[in-house]
C-alpha cells in the first residue's frame, strides 16, 4: 500500500510539473512540441501494450488497456492539431507561374 501511495504522489507531481511546463511554452513552439509529445505518447502505447499483454493481474490488464486507449487518443489528437496548425502557415494563393 505504501508503494501505491508513493507512486500516486510521484504521478500527481509529474502531472502538475508537466502542466506548468506546457502552459508556459511560446505559441511559436507548439508545433515542434506537439511532434515531440506524439513521439513520447507512441512510447507510452508500446509500454501500455506490454503491461496489458503480460496479464500479471486483472488490475494491471485493465490499467494497461486504459493506458493504450488514452495514449492512442493523445497521438491521434496531436496529429490532427499539428496538421491544422501547419495548414495555417500555407498560403491560399495558387502556384507561381
Amino acid at each position: 500500500m505504501s508503494d501505491l501511495i508513493s507512486n500516486l504522489y510521484i504521478f500527481v507531481l509529474a502531472g502538475f510539473l508537466g502542466f506548468e511546463v506546457i502552459r508556459r511554452v511560446s505559441p511559436l513552439l507548439h508545433t515542434p512540441l506537439m511532434s515531440l509529445t506524439n513521439a513520447m505518447a507512441a512510447i507510452a502505447v508500446v509500454g501500455a501494450i506490454l503491461l496489458a499483454g503480460e496479464r500479471k493481474s486483472d488490475l494491471a490488464t485493465v490499467l494497461g488497456t486504459i493506458a493504450v486507449v488514452a495514449a492512442t487518443s493523445n497521438i491521434v489528437g496531436g496529429f490532427l492539431i499539428t496538421q491544422r496548425m501547419l495548414k495555417m502557415f500555407k498560403t491560399s494563393r495558387g502556384p507561381k507561374r
